[in-house]
C-alpha cells in the first residue's frame, strides 16, 4: 500500500517539476519497472528483488529521465537501478559519508574509486556528513537503512541538524528526501540506534520538520507488521524482513 500526504498525482508531478521549468523533460512512470525488468541486471540483484520491492518503490519514486540523484551511504544494487531509470542524461551521486574527524581525507572521487560497470552516469562523490555537499544540487536524495547511523558513536557522532540542513540545501527547489530505514518500538526515540539499529519514525519526522521539510508521503511496500520491533536488524528471525518506513520529505 502507498500512502500519500497530497493527492499521487501531485506528488508525481513534484518529480515533474523538480527539473526546472524551463528544461524540464517529460517525466517518464515506467522508467523505474522498465529498470528492474531490464535482462542485463546481475543475478545477484535479481535475487534480492523479493524482498527489496524495487519495481514498487521506484514506481512511487516517479523518477523521470536527466534527473539528477544522491544516494547516501551507496550501494551497486540501487544505484544500478537509478542510473538505468534517470537514463545516460541523468546522473547519480554515489555518497560516501566520512566521519566528521576525518574531514581532511575528502577527496571526491575518492582514491581508488572504480566506475559502476555499464553505468557511466554514477558518480562518486565523498562528504562529512556534517558539511554533504554534491557537485550540482538533485532532484531527490535517497538515504536507506543508514540514518540512524548518524546518531551513533562511529559517526562521531554527526550533528544530524547540520546534516539535514546540509541535505537540504542539496536539493533543487521542490526536491525531495526519501529516508527508508528500520522500524524502533514507538516512543522509543534513539534508544535502539546502536543496539537493535531502529529508529522511532517521529524522531525522523521531527528531525526533517526542524531543517525545513514538508513531509509528502510514504509507502508501506517494506511493512512487515509481524517484526516486533525489539530484535536486531541482524537477527536471522528479521534481517532481510524487518519492518521498515520509506518516508518522502519535500523541500519547498
Amino acid at each position: 500500500m502507498i500512502r500519500t500526504k497530497v493527492p499521487f498525482v501531485m506528488l508525481a508531478s513534484f518529480s515533474a517539476m523538480v527539473g526546472g521549468m524551463a528544461d524540464a523533460k517529460p517525466f517518464v512512470s515506467a522508467a523505474g519497472p522498465a529498470a528492474v525488468a531490464d535482462p542485463a541486471r546481475p543475478p545477484e540483484d535479481r535475487a534480492l528483488d523479493a524482498a527489496r520491492h524495487p519495481a514498487e518503490l521506484l514506481a512511487f519514486l516517479h523518477l523521470r529521465r536527466g534527473a539528477t540523484i544522491a544516494d547516501v551511504w551507496p550501494g551497486d544494487y540501487w544505484d544500478r537501478l537509478f542510473a538505468s531509470s534517470v537514463g545516460p542524461n541523468g546522473t547519480v551521486y554515489a555518497v560516501h559519508l566520512l566521519e566528521a574527524d576525518k574531514a581532511e581525507k575528502v577527496v571526491t572521487p575518492p582514491a581508488g574509486s572504480k566506475p559502476l560497470a555499464d553505468h557511466p552516469n554514477v558518480v562518486v562523490v565523498t562528504s562529512t556528513a556534517n558539511t554533504l555537499s554534491l557537485p550540482r544540487k538533485a532532484d531527490l536524495i535517497w538515504i536507506r537503512q543508514n540514518y540512524h547511523d548518524l546518531y551513533d558513536p562511529f559517526m562521531g557522532p554527526a550533528d544530524v541538524p547540520a546534516f539535514n540542513r546540509a541535505v537540504f540545501r542539496a536539493l533543487k527547489p521542490g526536491g525531495r528526501f526519501v529516508v527508508v530505514d528500520h522500524v524502533a518500538p514507538d516512543g522509543s526515540k534513539l534508544t535502539a540506534t546502536n543496539t537493535t539499529h531502529r529508529i522511532d519514525p517521529a524522531v525522523v519526522k521531527k528531525d526533517m520538520a526542524a531543517a525545513g521539510f514538508r513531509f509528502v508521503g510514504e509507502s508501506d511496500v517494506l511493512r512487515n507488521p509481524a517484526d516486533l520491533h525489539t530484535a536486531n536488524v541482524f537477527d536471522p528471525s528479521v534481517r532481510g524482513h524487518t519492518d521498515q518506513f520509506v518516508y518522502v520529505f519535500q523541500r519547498p
